[in-house]
């Protein structure tokens, strides 16, 4: 499932290739992936819509939405109140979980049978949101409904706000393993099992203690550690074991750069014993090495 890295490589690539750019109509093969929305009343709010800004929320991606000034028509005899109806902001959220990713094609390129929705920009080229199995999310959402979404999730870790000491603060009370609250993103918003698995491992935690347990030189070290590795994440382009792909349809290259994540049984590289794997921690695979996370 795409994390931060992935969704933030996303974002980047969306918001360099899509802002000021106008949607002139809007195709669904599959509904399935609308959630608030449906199609026709989609293709009637986003037909016209220019791409203001693109960035990144947990793991989803974000696009804001505003009227082109150009394309919109006055639809009442109140002027004023018109322009504010139709400048109002939208927000659409995308969150592509297992199989869903968010492509841009140049005008020509065909469709994908996978596609489950298609916006035609009015310069030709088409963004799709590509989903195999359709289990991921689009949700559009209004001004004040993107505002509660937001206010739901956790901090991000790549804030500069996010210290160890708010790290800290997120661990204090908590008697969860510590690897599950890194993943709890009403805490922590977009780290997954596979970023959660490479910090513990780097700072040298076990990730079943619990979070309360960890001393305040440990916290430096996994926040020092689960910072790095987002970063480090983010300029590989993501991590792609199969499905994930950029805007552009390219691998993320961090899979080279994985010390625990998909290596159970594997030797470690720090100490050379043989990495386990469980999933009795959280019912996920959680992969770390007994001698040095202890």
């Amino acid at each position: 499932m795409p994390e931060l890295p992935e969704t933030e490589t996303l974002a980047r690539d969306l918001n360099a290739g899509l802002v000021g750019r106008v949607i002139a109509s809007i195709e669904v093969p599959h509904a399935d992936v609308l959630r608030g929305v449906t199609a026709r009343v989609l293709m009637r709010k986003l037909a016209g819509q220019r791409f203001e800004r693109v960035w990144r929320r947990a793991k989803a991606v974000v696009l804001e939405l505003g009227s082109d000034t150009n394309f919109a028509e006055p639809r009442s005899t109140e002027p004023d109140r018109d322009m504010k109806l139709v400048s109002d902001p939208n927000f659409l959220v995308c969150v592509p979980r297992f199989t869903g990713g968010l492509l841009l094609r140049d005008a020509g390129m065909p469709d994908d049978r996978y596609d489950a929705v298609r916006f035609r920009l009015r310069d030709g080229a088409t963004l799709a949101y590509r989903d195999v199995r359709r289990l991921g999310t689009l949700t559009l959402f209004s001004a004040s409904e993107f505002s509660t979404f937001d206010r739901r999730l956790g901090k991000e870790p790549l804030d500069p706000a996010f210290t160890p000491g708010e790290l800290s603060a997120l661990f204090r009370t908590s008697t969860q393993p510590v690897k599950k609250v890194l993943m709890d993103q009403r805490r922590i918003a977009g780290v997954g099992n596979i970023y959660a698995n490479e910090s513990l491992w780097a700072a040298g935690i076990d990730p079943s203690r619990a979070a309360r347990t960890l001393d305040p030189g440990e916290i430096d070290r996994l926040h020092g550690a689960l910072v790095d590795i987002l970063l480090r994440a983010i300029e590989a382009r993501g991590t792609t074991f199969r499905d994930y792909r950029d805007a552009s349809g390219h691998r993320g290259e961090f899979v080279r750069q994985l010390a625990a994540y998909g290596r159970g049984g594997e030797p470690c590289t720090r100490c050379g014993t043989r990495l386990t794997m469980t999933h009795e921690i959280d019912g996920r695979a959680t992969v770390f090495c007994h001698r040095c996370q202890c």
